[in-house]
């Protein structure tokens, strides 16, 4: 599992972050205090408070290491600072 935090400031952003995710197989979830989504979802992404960094969760465990990890490369894109945590 991996997770970091991402901020999606604009309408752009959020396209921009929903095609990228949906070019992957593996689950991709965004968490708040409050709420899971599935990140593939752009209105889902939308009933978020997106004015704060969100959560995003990468169940890599299902997903070639290749894929995860390109993924992943291409999610500092939407990393407010680089901050990221591999959890075990």
């Amino acid at each position: 599992m991996f997770t970091s935090t991402i901020v999606l400031s604009n309408i752009e952003a959020v396209k921009k972050f929903v095609t990228l995710t949906n070019n992957y197989n593996f689950p991709i979830n965004l968490t708040t205090d409050k709420y899971k989504i599935d990140a593939k979802s752009i209105m889902g992404i939308f009933s978020l408070d997106l004015s704060k960094p969100i959560q995003i969760e990468v169940d890599d465990s299902e997903a070639d290491k290749e894929s995860a990890k390109e993924f992943i490369q291409q999610l500092a894109q939407f990393q407010p600072a680089f901050v990221t945590k591999e959890v075990q």
